[in-house]
């Protein structure tokens, strides 16, 4: 699948016009399949707070978790370049406190951070100590309860308050930007003026790439979004298999002779 992607390779990505695809993962062995498939980012996301945990919100997710989870999925990645999240909690109390945060993430495994909001004195200072860092504008799931729920965000004179914080975070040194249900116009008018990597989810196809969660693509969970394709029903095909293996246990067709010593 070619050499190992790295920051500088994704902004030549930007540069040719080459979409970027990324993926979330939480442990080696997705992280090891979305390296295999040829995904260029891989995500360890506090959306694992949601699809691994059961929280309704990522909100909850801790540091250690975060901790975890990186390293796990470091284990199974080898060419993507793996960002793990900054959670809920992790860098809003104080710039030494972010930078404290970016430098664990780094050690467990990750090759670069994202953290989500208006932080741009903060993307400068984990920048300055050579951590690389993806902002998140639009929609970020750590602020839902300020939103009033999942609601698109950037209608309206609310736009140009979004484009203005997607300047800072550029000029503060991030490499990038997810770009959350936002009105595909807003998001095509920050790729095209930023020189930074912009990746949309419910930002329209004119972002450099896209990200979706991993659980929702291959259909591992019953909620379906607007902003995401099932490409399978992995779930289903599981709740099936588990079925039949129950089914020969109880019928004493499990273990046979192939199975025993």
């Amino acid at each position: 699948m070619g050499d190992r992607i790295t920051v500088p390779r994704l902004r030549q990505m930007k540069a040719k016009g080459d979409k970027i695809v990324c993926l979330t993962a939480y442990d080696a062995g997705f992280g090891a399949l979305a390296d295999a498939a040829g995904i260029d980012l891989i995500l360890v996301g506090d959306s694992l707070g949601n699809v691994l945990l059961g929280y309704s919100t990522t909100i909850p997710v801790t540091m250690e978790q975060m901790l975890h989870h990186t390293a796990a999925t470091r284990a199974g990645v080898s060419r993507a370049l793996l960002v793990a999240d900054l959670p809920f909690g992790s860098y809003q109390v104080s710039v030494p406190q972010g930078v404290e945060s970016a430098v664990a993430l780094m050690k467990a495994g990750a090759d670069a951070v994202k953290l989500e909001g208006d932080y741009p004195d903060t993307v400068r200072a984990i920048t300055a100590a050579g951590i690389p860092v993806m902002g998140h504008l639009g929609f970020t799931p750590q602020s839902v309860h300020a939103f009033g729920g999942h609601r698109v965000q950037g209608k309206g004179d609310q736009a140009v308050v979004i484009l203005e914080q997607a300047r800072r975070l550029q000029a503060a040194g991030a490499f990038g930007m997810v770009l959350e249900l936002m009105p595909s116009e807003l998001a095509k008018q920050i790729t095209s003026e930023l020189e930074i990597v912009t990746i949309g989810i419910g930002g329209g196809v004119d972002c450099d790439g896209q990200v979706q969660v991993l659980h929702d693509v291959l259909g591992l969970g019953s909620t379906r979004f607007k902003h995401a394709k099932r490409y399978d029903e992995i779930g289903e095909r599981v709740k099936d298999a588990l079925g039949t293996y129950a089914k020969e246990v109880r019928g004493g067709e499990f273990p046979g002779p192939e199975n025993s010593f």
